[in-house]
């Protein structure tokens, strides 16, 4: 095979394995009831006035499967760190208990359950554009070739295709667990 369509189907294979790990990393930020540090991946906390990750200026813990703890690396980040919890509109409301910050993951409601399954399929339809973005990049691409034949041209095509058959049904599969994951009280 040529191999600028090689590097041309190797750029949009990598592209959909992008599009693929970015919904994963999506879904690990909505939860499913269960308590997880992941829950508060996307705090930030204002260190010294530069915006740094909550996991960065303290030690995030989950004792159980109802509660998350919070307990910073310097003591008078306690405040700071839960104005930032709050500002985050996450839904939690923490504790202060002067040492660390305690966080009661409420049980999810039917309503909020559908509402997280619809933020799912969301993100979902977001990386099935994604991939699929990538197949027309990639055909637009192959068209532009011009020392690949017709028949290599069209190869090169299908080979996308079945490219982006592939990662959109793993999109499903993924897309499945997580809404079985979210709707199982």
């Amino acid at each position: 095979m040529n191999e600028n369509i090689t590097f041309i189907i190797d750029t949009a294979k990598e592209a959909m394995k992008n599009a693929v790990a970015h919904l994963e990393k999506q879904f690990v930020n909505i939860r499913a009831g269960k308590a997880s540090p992941a829950m508060l991946g996307s705090v930030m906390v204002d260190y010294y006035g530069s915006q740094t990750p909550l996991s960065q200026v303290a030690n995030v813990n989950t004792p159980d499967g109802r509660t998350i703890t919070v307990q910073p690396w310097e003591k008078n980040m306690l405040q700071e760190i839960e104005r930032a919890i709050q500002i985050a509109n996450i839904g939690f409301n923490p504790m202060n208990n002067g040492e660390t910050l305690i966080i009661n993951v409420p049980p999810l409601t039917e309503e909020r359950r559908r509402e997280l399954a619809k933020q799912a399929k969301s993100e979902a339809e977001d990386a099935k554009i994604g991939i699929r973005n990538a197949r027309k990049e990639a055909n637009n691409d192959i068209k532009k070739t011009e020392d690949a034949s017709e028949d290599l041209q069209k190869n090169a095509e299908l080979d996308i295709q079945n490219l982006t058959d592939t990662y959109v049904k793993k999109i499903d599969d993924i897309f499945t667990s997580k809404e079985t994951e979210i709707m199982t009280v």
